[in-house]
C-alpha cells in the first residue's frame, strides 16, 4: 500500500461566484465547472438528493488541485461559520507565494481580512494569515532569501 500525493482539497462554499473571485484574484486557474447530481453522488457521500457545483482550481506547479463546492441541496442549515485560528479541525490552506505584501495589498482591496500582520519567520520566511469569504483562512508563505 501507499499513497502518492495530496489530490486536491475540497472547500464547501455557500456564496460560489465570491469564493471563485477570490481564488482568481490569488492567482488560481480555473481547470473546469460542473454540476454534480444523482443516485451515485449521493451514496458516495451519504446524503440524499444532492446538487452540488464543483469549481477546480490549479496552480502553477500542475500539481495541487483546489475544489470549491457549493451545495444547492441540501444546503448547510447553519450557514456560514467564522472560525478562529485555533479551531478544531482543518483550518486554513497554505500557499507558497512570492511577493506577498502585494498580493496581501490586493486581497485587502477585494475585501479580504489579514488577521495579524506580515512577519518575519526566524529569517527564513515572511508569514500571514489572511481570512477571504466563507470564513476561508489562507496561510501564505514567502521564502526569504
Amino acid at each position: 500500500m501507499k499513497i502518492n500525493r495530496i489530490d486536491h482539497v475540497g472547500v464547501i462554499v455557500y456564496d460560489l461566484p465570491a469564493a471563485k473571485a477570490f481564488f482568481l484574484d490569488l492567482g488560481l486557474m480555473v481547470l473546469g465547472e460542473t454540476e454534480v447530481l444523482g443516485e451515485g453522488i449521493d451514496r458516495i457521500i451519504g446524503l440524499t438528493d444532492v446538487r452540488k457545483t464543483i469549481v477546480w482550481f490549479g496552480m502553477s506547479d500542475g500539481q495541487t488541485t483546489l475544489e470549491l463546492v457549493k451545495f444547492h441541496i441540501p444546503s448547510e442549515a447553519k450557514g456560514v461559520q467564522q472560525p478562529f485560528g485555533n479551531t478544531l479541525g482543518i483550518m486554513h490552506i497554505a500557499f507558497a507565494v512570492e511577493d506577498i505584501e502585494a498580493i496581501v495589498a490586493k486581497l485587502k482591496k477585494k475585501g479580504a481580512e489579514l488577521l495579524g500582520e506580515i512577519q518575519n519567520y526566524e529569517n527564513a520566511y515572511k508569514l500571514c494569515f489572511v481570512r477571504g469569504p466563507e470564513g476561508i483562512i489562507l496561510e501564505l508563505a514567502e521564502k526569504m532569501k
